[in-house]
């Protein structure tokens, strides 16, 4: 028996590759390939973490979010993490894209990706994550067995969308923009399918079907920045992510967000960044040379 509001302790992935439907809950060092977690990882699956022990502090794309007992993070496949993991105990979830189809949840929802749980709410959601790491031990290979899991998962999900939202503090990175409308959140979605291939306000007006002015007035209205902004925003965030948490060589990443030329690319992400991307990396831990990209992690 597990005592009541007591988490038992993680299981530890394996090296395979995850199932397409797969659900697993693991230890916070299981993300990291040391022990100091130098570098951010770049996480390829969908994560929520709940911190049970000591006090530090991560990383979600380069925001610093204060943990200790009771915080929990949403994170998505795509972003950089990088935990204390040394100075931290968290159970962490892990799924992959296809694990909740199906199932009436929306797994992409806004939410915040930082809580300090208090409360009625730390209390439900300890035991919901308590039951998922229990299920998740049984007969993995049984149908009724992962049904459950999967159920017990979306619960999970669903609890997070009712919880009130973030404070305004600088640790409720992830709440979303103030007042987001319609036009805003078609931006964003154009903007993930097409960042690689343009960074014109025009093209994404025109696939938005409407006028460059108010493309720049939802913006202003959502975030406080011009649709411009936005756009360059989420290239430079991909360029930080890729410089930070892989060693694929500075060039490359420029041509793959559509700098054909080095210099263009650097200049770019100096203005937006403040730093050049040699400087960047180095300081985030990574090698001044350039080399292969360690494998994503999630």
């Amino acid at each position: 028996m597990i005592p009541s509001g007591q988490l038992p302790p993680a299981t530890r992935v394996d090296a395979s590759p995850p199932r397409p439907d797969d659900i697993t809950t693991l230890a916070l060092g299981d993300l990291a390939e040391g022990v100091e977690w130098r570098r951010p990882v770049l996480l390829d699956a969908d994560l929520v973490v709940l911190v049970t022990g000591g006090h530090g502090t991560a990383e979600l794309d380069f925001r610093p979010l204060p943990c200790h007992p009771g915080t929990l993070l949403r994170a998505r496949p795509g972003q950089a993490l990088r935990c204390e993991a040394t100075r931290l105990d968290a159970v962490v979830v892990r799924w992959s894209a296809t694990a909740l189809r199906g199932l009436d949840v929306n797994a992409a929802a806004d939410v915040p990706a930082h809580w300090q749980l208090a409360g009625e709410d730390a209390d439900v959601l300890r035991n919901e994550v308590t039951q998922l790491v229990v299920d998740c031990r049984r007969q993995p290979d049984v149908p009724a067995a992962r049904a459950l899991v999967r159920h017990r998962l979306a619960v999970l999900l669903l609890r997070l969308a009712l919880l009130p939202p973030a404070p305004t503090g600088g640790d409720a990175a992830g709440a979303g923009p103030r007042t987001e409308n319609a036009t805003f959140r078609r931006l964003r979605q154009e903007v993930e399918r097409g960042y690689q291939h343009t960074r014109r306000v025009e093209d994404y007006a025109a696939r938005i079907g409407c006028s460059v002015r108010t493309l720049t007035r939802a913006c202003l209205a959502a975030t406080g920045r011009s649709a411009k902004q936005v756009i360059d925003d989420r290239v430079a965030l991909e360029a930080s992510r890729l410089l930070a948490a892989t060693d694929e060589p500075i060039a490359r990443i420029g041509r793959r967000l559509g700098f054909p030329e080095p210099t263009n690319f650097g200049r770019f992400f100096t203005r937006e960044v403040g730093l050049s991307p040699g400087a960047f990396r180095s300081a985030r831990g990574g090698p001044a040379g350039n080399g292969r990209p360690p494998a994503r992690r999630g």
